[in-house]
């Protein structure tokens, strides 16, 4: 009989979670059984993962802090119990869902065990605190081998059945070639100035690469892609601040490649399978050696150096960005 096998992740990024896709899939060849996941809502999950065969269940939770902290353990402990899971993975440091399975008796709780979150694993496999320097991915690559697990494919890969996506998204169905810029951050200082979108899209227009535009973002942001649009002063630009995760990903779907700040939106274009372009200036394009995202660096580049102020994103120049993107296609 298969184990039943809970894994818990509790980053909001999206970003992040697409990185843990390797692993969460690695975990569910080894054990041969489909996995139930825990993730935070802002992630979007059961929208954008519902189709992994992998995956059996998606639960939310959101791990909050302060007051509710306890609160949220006794409703995931109270939720192991129910579902009756054999086997827990976590694959952060957070101690919450740790002291949840240990109250619900889990006899296999496996984690990184950073900081005090080994203190209530029941394996003596764990990362060494020296660890804390390794990103996220490189974590949960270390805790799988240390467990005799194999990671066959260290690329995170989506599967999306892109039909069920089309009912409330047909005004992305427009005719002619099509592409997508990511224009927004999470953090304002990866981003690229929209002057830079503008002058790249008029370089991709002349070589004939494209018809359309989808400008990439969230509602928060939509006033980059109304700036985009209005200073342009082009009717090649679609605006899809507005759509949903499902829109976003098949507008994805729909482009021949994706140029975009290091955002959720950029891992996502290259887990769905798109050709993906980085643009990379202010943070480390080293982290993104996991995946099959294509960064694009200023001329002056050092990986170790970091400038969390935008003005950093100028010394990527347009020109150096359209060279990069006509030798990679």
């Amino acid at each position: 009989m298969n184990k039943k096998i809970c894994i818990v992740y509790t980053h909001h990024k999206l970003g992040d979670l697409i990185w843990q896709l390797p692993y969460i899939k690695a975990i569910s060849d080894h054990y041969k059984t489909n996995i139930d996941l825990v993730v935070r809502k802002k992630t979007q999950a059961q929208n954008i993962l519902k189709d992994l065969n992998h995956i059996n269940k998606i639960f939310y939770n959101e791990f909050r802090k302060g007051i509710y902290y306890w609160i949220d353990v006794f409703k995931l402990t109270k939720f192991f119990k129910k579902e009756k899971y054999e086997i827990i993975y976590i694959l952060d440091k957070v101690n919450k869902p740790a002291i949840a399975a240990k109250f619900a008796k889990i006899k296999n709780i496996i984690g990184p065990g950073l900081g005090n979150q080994k203190k209530w694993l029941t394996t003596s496999k764990y990362l060494d605190e020296n660890d804390q320097t390794l990103n996220y991915s490189e974590q949960s690559r270390k805790l799988l081998k240390i467990n005799s697990i194999n990671v066959n494919n260290i690329y995170p890969e989506i599967q999306i059945n892109v039909e069920r996506l089309k009912n409330n998204n047909s005004d992305l169905l427009i005719k002619g070639k099509k592409i997508s810029f990511g224009v927004d951050s999470f953090e304002d200082y990866k981003m690229w100035y929209e002057e830079n979108f503008i002058e790249l899209a008029e370089l991709l227009k002349e070589r004939g690469l494209c018809d359309y535009i989808y400008l990439i973002c969230g509602p928060d942001k939509s006033y980059i892609a109304d700036k985009i649009i209005k200073k342009s002063k082009k009717n090649y630009f679609i605006n899809c601040s507005s759509k949903d995760l499902e829109g976003v990903i098949l507008a994805l779907k729909n482009s021949n490649f994706y140029v975009g700040n290091n955002s959720g939106p950029l891992n996502l274009s290259a887990a769905l399978g798109i050709k993906t372009f980085g643009l990379i200036a202010n943070d480390p394009a080293s982290e993104l050696k996991y995946s099959k995202i294509n960064p694009i660096t200023p001329e002056e580049y050092k990986d170790n150096t970091w400038n969390r102020n935008r003005e950093g994103m100028k010394k990527l120049k347009t020109n150096l960005v359209f060279n990069q993107i006509m030798n990679l296609l």
